[in-house]
């Protein structure tokens, strides 16, 4: 139904998007996730040319939408968006918000305009909220009553650009309710939201935006459950990380336990596990033979709650968990004890020692 290609779009120097590549098949739910500022939004306001692309293909049932002789606003109709804000007219009752663009972009018959309103309108729960005006009805209410208003339309394809960021949380689940109820009758929809289970329940593919471009795209198990791009992990796990460089022995100790425990206090580790990983960090190094080139990594995982503790560092391979490997035998003891598990590899050359350090 849709196909992206190359799609680019740059504000002067600022890239947001860079090489968009997507296929939507009619009926398929697409769930965009992502960090702030990736370009979700921006790609779903290029769709429908809110945004002129800088560069690139979007075609729609076949239609090029970027070419000069193609009949834009035609296509457009086969699209409604609802956005963060409600955007109905103050002036008008709900009723007439919905009938407006019918009659006057349609040329259909007021009658039939508001038996439809009304049909849409008990969809979405508001019917007896038809003669009342925005300013007395709810964030909520408003954006329902902002999709049945792209309803009455009659588009093949929603795009939903984080409708439920400016709700109070009480009223964000009546909203998702109604979108599930879309998601049952077979619509098409393109969703930018960071509503994590919403997307992971309702969409039958999930794309996670970063770098201006689709850094993954997959089913909800797959970008849930065993993502496969270190980035993607990182935002559906909640890792927050800090990484300290070490190119010499005469390396600062007490600059890096300052900022590891600056990082703990941050993100609200315990004291002792704070005190661990400082520990840690000191008597990993230790094991090292070569300290020409030493990354420490320390990752938390907000949603698992994990503390993990790399160090990666140049040289031949040396696995300091082989018995009578090191001569600090009391410090790999003294690591293992502080740890649930330790792991070691050695990968394009460099060592490389994992720690997931005990968390009460």
């Amino acid at each position: 139904m849709i196909t992206i290609r190359n799609l680019s779009k740059h504000f002067g120097e600022l890239v947001v998007l860079k090489d968009v590549n997507a296929d939507i098949q009619k009926g398929e739910v697409i769930s965009i996730i992502g960090p702030s500022g990736t370009g979700k939004s921006t790609f779903l306001r290029c769709l429908n040319l809110l945004e002129a692309p800088t560069g690139g293909s979007i075609y729609i049932d076949g239609v090029s939408l970027l070419d000069k002789k193609t009949n834009v606003p035609k296509i457009r109709q086969k699209m409604g968006m609802v956005f963060q804000s409600f955007n109905l007219y103050s002036h008008l009752t709900i009723l007439e918000n919905l009938t407006i663009g019918p009659v006057k972009l349609l040329g259909k018959k007021k009658t039939e305009t508001n038996t439809k309103a009304f049909e849409y309108l008990k969809l979405v729960g508001l019917a007896e909220k038809a003669y009342n005006f925005p300013d007395e009805l709810s964030g909520g209410q408003k954006q329902r009553v902002a999709i049945a208003r792209c309803l009455v339309m009659e588009p093949e394809v929603m795009l939903f650009d984080e409708p439920t960021s400016a709700l109070d949380p009480t009223m964000v689940s009546e909203v998702l309710a109604v979108i599930r109820r879309l998601v049952r009758e077979g619509m098409t929809m393109i969703i930018v939201t960071h509503e994590m289970e919403f997307a992971r329940n309702i969409s039958s593919r999930v794309f996670y935006m970063d770098e201006g471009i689709i850094y993954e795209d997959g089913t909800p198990e797959q970008i849930f459950e065993s993502p496969q791009r270190e980035k993607t992990r990182a935002f559906i796990h909640r890792i927050r990380s800090l990484e300290f460089r070490i190119t010499g022995r005469d390396y600062d100790l007490y600059a890096l336990q300052a900022e590891m425990e600056m990082f703990c206090e941050k993100h609200v580790i315990a004291k002792d596990v704070s005190a661990n990983v400082q520990l840690l960090a000191e008597e990993v190094i230790l094991l090292q033979t070569d300290y020409s080139d030493i990354t420490i990594a320390l990752s938390y995982s907000e949603k698992e709650g994990d503390v993990e503790l790399v160090c990666e560092s140049a040289g031949t391979p040396v696995n300091p968990l082989t018995p009578g490997a090191m001569e600090d035998e009391i410090g790999i003891l003294l690591i293992k004890d502080r740890c649930k598990s330790v792991e070691y590899n050695y990968e394009n050359g460099k060592n490389n020692l994992r720690l997931k350090v005990k968390v009460k």
